[in-house]
């Protein structure tokens, strides 16, 4: 949401959108605010989300709705079972069933080799994605977690992605990058 829309909207919320007795002034300076307060709320709740994902990798695992379902030990039937069918199902042996986000749920990506979880990807949640993935920044990441175990740059098309993995035990959480503010995926898989 842009910077003014934002404004408008706590205004309007809060009341004071054209309220009297308040100065345009008055107005703009509570807006900002509120819209600082809530840019820090998004961001504790962002590092919450980043830090969810720590200790689980260590035995092959995302936290949230897929949690319990571990790599290269459950099934595709103990996936469906956990998550549902497929919104998108592979269209290959390397491919990936995909579960699109909707309504405050995020999506992921799922990859099998021989029946068995290869890879999972989560991609976040579209509603409020500030508060989940859409705030985890590479700053954020590398203050936290320190120096990753290798950084590589992924060519996909036109698009330039960073790759920043930390070993977590037998597995590999992998962040991938557009920019240094837009994270797109995490992924975890077996080393």
């Amino acid at each position: 949401m842009k910077h003014a829309s934002k404004m408008v909207l706590i205004m309007t919320l809060s009341g004071l959108l054209l309220a009297p007795g308040i100065t345009a002034h008055a107005e703009a300076h509570i807006a900002k605010k509120s819209i600082r307060q809530m840019n820090t709320e998004d961001a504790a709740q962002a590092l919450r989300t980043l830090n969810s994902f720590y200790k689980p990798a260590l035995t092959g695992q995302f936290p949230g709705s897929v949690n319990g379902l571990k790599v290269g030990v459950s099934t595709r039937k103990d996936v469906i079972n956990k998550i549902g069918q497929p919104d998108k199902t592979r269209t290959n042996a390397d491919g990936f069933d995909l579960y699109h986000a909707e309504m405050g749920h995020p999506g992921y990506a799922v990859a099998y080799k021989l029946n068995k979880v290869r890879e999972i990807r989560y991609f976040g949640t579209n509603i409020e994605r500030q508060t989940n993935i859409g705030g985890i920044t590479k700053r954020m990441l590398l203050t936290r977690w320190g120096k990753p175990s290798k950084s590589v740059v992924i060519r996909n098309g036109s698009l330039v992605q960073q790759k920043i993995v930390y070993k977590r035990g037998k597995y590999n959480l992998a962040f991938i990058f557009n920019s240094s503010t837009n994270l797109d995926h995490i992924n975890l898989l077996k080393r």
